[in-house]
């Protein structure tokens, strides 16, 4: 195993990482938030 099959095993390995937290990321903001306040928008209202 050469140098770059190891920095192709990380890149994927941080990749994997990466999907797992935006997973874990979206399932949290879903249970904190219901999907009408995720939907709308407050840009005009101050």
């Amino acid at each position: 195993m050469d140098f770059y099959d190891v920095i192709s095993y990380l890149a994927w390995a941080v990749s994997a990482i990466l999907l797992l937290w935006i997973v874990v990321d979206a399932v949290s903001v879903s249970k904190q938030y219901d999907e009408e306040f995720l939907m709308s928008s407050r840009e005009g209202e101050e």
